[in-house]
């Protein structure tokens, strides 16, 4: 069986930030979006995370997801880089919670975007949530699969909404 080629590339500039990301890894995987993950420091290894941003179209990739805690200088430094759309996830790993990740992330300078996403395991979730519906702007199936998704999780709120008024409703009586 022919292994299909990674369309999002996951970075995080450290393993410890791995735990954070999982959640990205079951989004994509559930939405059947092929992805590679890397280790990549933009303060480490600056030179590793410029050569894979300024190559990753070339390989295929269409979105790049970056995960980084304290400076969390790795998704700007990606953008720099490259032309594809860059998601940012700062990671709750320095004494300040990740609001130092969040503030480095978010503040871009005008002409480097970078999508910036909540702080931690939610924000890893959105950014791939999010990698995926800029992929589905091209690919009508991944488009459909995202609005079945939606419906399942409205269906989820109105049925967990129903057991609570259920449960009211024997209270009053």
């Amino acid at each position: 069986m022919a292994k299909t080629l990674p369309v999002v590339g996951i970075l995080m500039g450290s393993d410890s930030d791995l735990p954070v990301l999982e959640g990205a890894f079951e989004v994509l995987q559930r939405f059947h979006v092929p992805f590679e993950v890397a280790v990549v420091s933009a303060h480490r290894t600056p030179d590793r995370a410029a050569r894979y941003a300024e190559t990753a179209a070339a390989r295929g990739l269409k979105v790049l997801i970056a995960a980084a805690g304290w400076a969390a200088h790795l998704a700007g430094v990606l953008a720099s880089k490259t032309t594809l759309p860059v998601i940012g996830v700062p990671v709750d790993s320095s004494p300040l919670k990740g609001i130092d990740a969040l503030l480095s992330t978010v503040q871009m300078p005008p002409g480097v975007p970078v999508a910036t996403m909540a702080i931690g395991k939610g924000g890893a979730r959105n950014a791939a949530l999010f990698a995926v519906q800029i992929l589905a702007l091209s690919d009508q199936s991944l488009a459909e699969a995202l609005r079945c998704s939606k419906e399942e999780m409205a269906s989820e709120v109105l049925a967990k909404n129903e057991k609570i008024e259920a449960s009211l409703r024997v209270r009053e009586l």
